[in-house]
């Protein structure tokens, strides 16, 4: 079992930044795993935002966030993170973190484990 706790959420101006953070815990070894970061906003499905392979050698993102957010991870400490810059009023969502040992399943909506989220809220 893997437990993913988010963190880092909350309200930012347009133009401003967050980083949110992701920490896995549990029996399975964090470091074998991609994990990726998806949101949801109000009233819409929940979306792919970015990935990260398991040794970082491999990134995707959503075509609405390249060039302003960054996904990166350190494996020692059992934490992914999502560098969110130059933020927009659409970027308001629930975000959540996930892991799955197959990077095209986590890719895919997939996942096995999900985090329970947490709230960006970009005001204009």
């Amino acid at each position: 079992q893997v437990q993913l706790v988010e963190s880092g959420g909350g309200l930012v101006q347009a133009g401003g930044s967050l980083r949110l953070s992701c920490a896995a815990s549990g029996r399975r070894t964090f470091s074998n795993y991609a994990m990726g970061w998806f949101r949801q906003a109000p009233g819409k499905e929940r979306d792919f935002v970015a990935s990260i392979s398991w040794n970082g050698g491999r990134t995707d993102y959503a075509d609405s966030v390249k060039g302003r957010f960054t996904i990166s991870r350190d494996n020692a400490k059992n934490t992914v993170y999502l560098q969110m810059n130059s933020l927009k009023p659409e970027d308001t969502a629930v975000y959540y973190c996930a892991t799955d040992a197959g990077y095209t399943t986590l890719i895919a909506g997939g996942p096995r484990y999900w985090g329970q989220g947490t709230q960006v809220t970009v005001s204009s």
